[in-house]
């Protein structure tokens, strides 16, 4: 029957189940293993050396560490603001416009996914040195913030363009028969329709933010050290839980804002249903 799910059965299901399971462990089981022994007394990151919350208050209690997250959240909600309105207007340019060039400026727009970071860390950092020689600016805030609008906005665009490729266009020219204008039919129809693909690229590029390493390495300046660059640097100096429980901290986070999401996005729909 068209549509029916089959279940498998028998030795196959089995098989199928413990094959599930196998991946989930394989995903979840170092993150398990990073929460328990963010917990631990002693310095050796991989032994247990009892319960303590020490290390979250030496977190809590490091100036450094705290500078470093609120650098990593101001650029990050600056340039994830910037790259989903750049990164939707590119894709409904893309999707549903012909001009001359298309076919090029799509191609410019996977750029940032496929060139490795290190790559583009130094051609930013070549652009900025050069910029900074003829404007007399200094790297840091500005520069970080551009560079991640700058690898942002071809995720938010891949992300936008899916949903927008399974949109019909009949419905705006619909809303344009029944005498609504562009604007009109964008808002009210076409916004609410692509609102699951913006906000997943939202998190998309917030997430790729708040963990990129390579390139705001290259890219900043004194004082403005940002979370991962910060933690970065304590490897170096030597791994002990405090790594842990920053990435526990990190990990809340990006949940937290999943959640958001599912929420925001679940109301919307039973406004939707109600409507």
């Amino acid at each position: 029957m068209s549509g029916s799910v089959v279940r498998p059965t028998g030795k196959t299901g089995r098989l199928l189940a413990a094959n599930a399971w196998l991946v989930y462990l394989f995903f979840y089981a170092p993150i398990v293993v990073l929460v328990i022994y963010s917990f631990s007394d002693s310095r050796n990151v991989g032994v247990w050396g009892g319960f303590t919350l020490d290390w979250y208050e030496d977190f809590g209690n490091s100036r450094q560490a705290k500078g470093a997250l609120t650098n990593s959240l101001k650029v990050a909600v600056a340039s994830t603001v910037v790259a989903v309105v750049l990164g939707t207007m590119s894709a409904l340019a893309i999707e549903r416009y012909r001009f001359r060039g298309r076919a090029f400026f799509d191609a410019l727009l996977y750029l940032p996914v496929i060139v490795p970071d290190v790559t583009m860390a130094v051609m930013l950092l070549l652009f900025f040195a050069e910029a900074a020689s003829l404007f007399g600016f200094s790297k840091g805030f500005a520069t970080i913030t551009l560079s991640h609008i700058a690898f942002s906005i071809s995720f938010v665009s891949i992300v936008v363009r899916a949903r927008i490729s399974g949109m019909s266009e009949q419905l705006e020219e619909a809303a344009m028969d029944l005498y609504a204008t562009r604007r009109q039919a964008f808002r009210y129809v076409t916004l609410p329709a692509i609102m699951p693909g913006i906000t997943g690229g939202a998190l998309l590029a917030f997430t790729l933010s708040l963990d990129d390493v390579v390139i705001t390495e290259f890219v900043t300046g004194p004082g403005w050290t940002t979370l991962p660059v910060f933690v970065f640097g304590l490897i170096r100096k030597g791994v002990t839980p405090l790594i842990n429980a920053i990435s526990v901290i990190m990990l809340i986070a990006s949940m937290g804002l999943v959640a958001l999401s599912l929420l925001a996005e679940r109301a919307r729909g039973d406004r939707g249903s109600e409507a």
